[in-house]
């Protein structure tokens, strides 16, 4: 039936003013840090997302559970591998996590252009940046401390010295977090920059993969050709080997390069400020990128 001109209806269908609390920016952001860091493990999301995640994770215990199981089985007097070394040996599990996660947390955001749905709340690009930035760096805290611990409980099982265990493995996570905090910066620039993720994926591979590569070359042919001082400070170029080089100067692990030499103090702290250097700018990065996605 046609209304007559000029008339008109409303209909009541059942909409409410909300007149509950309004939790503000805090809220969201810790809303958004913990969907982002159940997303890195496939959590909430199809049943295909959770198998690679799931996998390396279990590749990552599985590997220090053998080590602990060995251990104790063979009565070894101390772990086949160091605390501080685990990572460093995982580092192509941790890099595949990394490429597979960091667009995940990102590049999906930029693509479907839901920026602005983040942004239309009491939302800032620093609270974005933030809670993406923690959620990735805890979800590598997990993927590479939770190995520490399995390594750990064996050595107490094994009757190990607690007190040396303890401290190596206080030392241990004190180098992942290091680790996870410089990766997922780095993995997050990387993986803003464009908003496809599979090239989001290969860029982070490409980054590490070839950093790594270069840098073990060079250190390579420093070492034959008898320049020591050289193979440490070649470690500068690569984020794995700047992971190293502060363990071994400030943590008591040996260096992976060739020769393991030591690194003294001042080469540590250089390595050290460099580290927290590549941590600020690649927030600051991100804090700009995001800053542009708003507009």
């Amino acid at each position: 039936m046609t209304s007559p001109a000029g008339s008109s209806t409303i209909h009541d269908i059942g909409y409410r003013h909300y007149d509950g609390p309004r939790l503000g920016r805090t809220a969201i952001r810790r809303a958004l840090y913990v969907q982002s860091l159940r997303g890195s493990f496939g959590l909430g999301r199809a049943a295909k997302s959770k198998v690679l995640p799931a996998l390396l994770f279990g590749v990552m215990v599985l590997v220090a559970g053998i080590l602990a199981a060995v251990t104790i089985a063979a009565k070894l007097k101390d772990l086949p591998l160091d605390y501080t070394r685990y990572a460093i040996v995982m580092q192509a599990v941790v890099g595949l996590f990394l490429a597979a996660q960091a667009p995940q947390a990102v590049s999906h955001d930029l693509r479907f252009r839901t920026m602005p749905l983040y942004f239309s709340r009491p939302l800032e690009a620093s609270d974005y940046v933030r809670a993406k930035f923690a959620a990735t760096a805890t979800a590598l805290f997990i993927l590479t401390g939770t190995p520490l611990l399995v390594m750990y409980i064996g050595a107490l099982l094994a009757k190990f010295d607690v007190a040396e265990h303890t401290k190596g493995f206080a030392q241990g996570l004190v180098s992942v977090a290091l680790l996870s905090l410089l990766f997922a910066g780095i993995g997050l620039v990387v993986s803003a920059v464009t908003p496809r993720r599979g090239f989001g994926v290969a860029a982070v591979i490409a980054v590490f993969t070839i950093s790594y590569g270069a840098v073990s070359t060079l250190q390579g042919i420093a070492y034959t050709q008898s320049s020591g001082s050289a193979v440490s400070w070649l470690g500068l170029f690569s984020p794995i080997t700047l992971i190293d080089g502060v363990q071994s100067a400030f943590l008591g692990a040996a260096p992976a390069w060739p020769g393991a030499e030591d690194l003294s103090v001042a080469q540590g702290l250089v390595f050290l400020l460099l580290v927290l250097g590549l941590i600020a700018g690649c927030y600051s990065l991100l804090l700009r990128r995001y800053r542009k996605a708003v507009l």
